[in-house]
């Protein structure tokens, strides 16, 4: 068995590269280091890998811990996937992401500077994954926005992802948004946060609401049509299940080829955690489906 080591290339405070070098005879230190251990940044090992070897681009949800992030790029290292990590805040503080999610143009702008870095030299020609969780959904929803604008443009950025994986959306009303928001950053305070945020949305209608309507819209006609996964669960306070449902059944009808996963009760963006066994077999047939792993190779 080939050892594996994982070196960390920090591209900014919330964009982390994570180098899964199989062929490196050194001893792995594992994810959980490469993932806390910021001595082990190598810039210089970020540049060399192969130009098309598969590239996670995973958007975590907001308040993501180093060691459950961890797992998640664990099961994307065994399976030979280097893991690009973007973050929808600042993992000490969240002031940037409530500033992106209060006003959306920011949003937009972070969304744009990500897709400049996806068509940069390092990864212009590499396929790509998309697995979001919660509200990086959202984060994501930000560079389809600009996809949809100029499909031309970014039709080589499109035609590289070759799947998409949504796994505990925040979906459903501008209230249920507000509602997320409380319970995520300030949960002992959380009607006080939500009452806040919906007064502050309909006194800023053109420059919230108005974005997003049309982020959502662009996310319901995707532009990108590759094959997604969808992870879900019926008891989730920040998902609408009927909505999630419908807009696979929609996908579906647009040609799309979508596999879901619910389950009646399960956790917010905690279905490995309370469901391993069905996850990683769900996820594991997906990927192979997409041919992005061996037939053989066991998650």
């Amino acid at each position: 068995m080939q050892a594996r080591r994982v070196t960390v290339h920090r591209i900014s405070k919330t964009v982390t590269l994570y180098l899964n070098d199989t062929a490196s005879p050194k001893p792995s230190p594992g994810p959980l280091s490469a993932l806390n251990d910021a001595a082990s940044t190598s810039p210089s090992l970020a540049l060399t890998s192969a130009p098309t070897k598969p590239l996670l681009l995973m958007l975590p949800w907001l308040g993501s811990r180093p060691h459950a992030v961890a797992k998640y790029c664990e099961i994307y290292f065994r399976t030979g996937f280097d893991v690009l990590i973007v973050e929808s805040a600042v993992r000490k503080g969240q002031r940037s992401w409530v500033s992106q999610f209060l006003w959306p143009r920011w949003g937009l702008d972070y969304g744009a500077r990500v897709l400049d870095l996806l068509q940069s030299d390092r990864f212009v020609s590499r396929p790509l994954l998309v697995h979001a969780f919660s509200i990086g959904g959202y984060t994501f929803t930000q560079l389809l926005v600009h996809v949809s604008r100029d499909t031309q443009k970014y039709y080589g950025f499109t035609q590289r992802i070759r799947g998409h994986i949504y796994d505990s959306l925040v979906l459903g009303s501008l209230e249920r948004m507000a509602t997320g928001l409380g319970k995520s950053l300030f949960p002992r305070l959380e009607s006080q946060v939500k009452w806040a945020s919906m007064l502050y949305f309909r006194a800023f209608k053109h420059h919230t609401v108005d974005y997003f309507n049309n982020g959502i819209d662009v996310f319901w006609n995707n532009p990108v049509t590759a094959p997604a996964l969808v992870f879900f669960c019926q008891n989730d306070a920040l998902c609408d299940p009927e909505g999630m449902e419908e807009i696979i059944a929609y996908w579906r009808k647009r040609g799309m080829e979508v596999t879901d996963r619910k389950w009646e009760e399960s956790t917010h963006a905690g279905h490995l955690r309370r469901h391993p066994q069905e996850y990683l077999s769900t996820l594991e047939t997906f990927l192979k489906t997409l041919g992005m792993v061996p037939l053989k190779a066991k998650m």
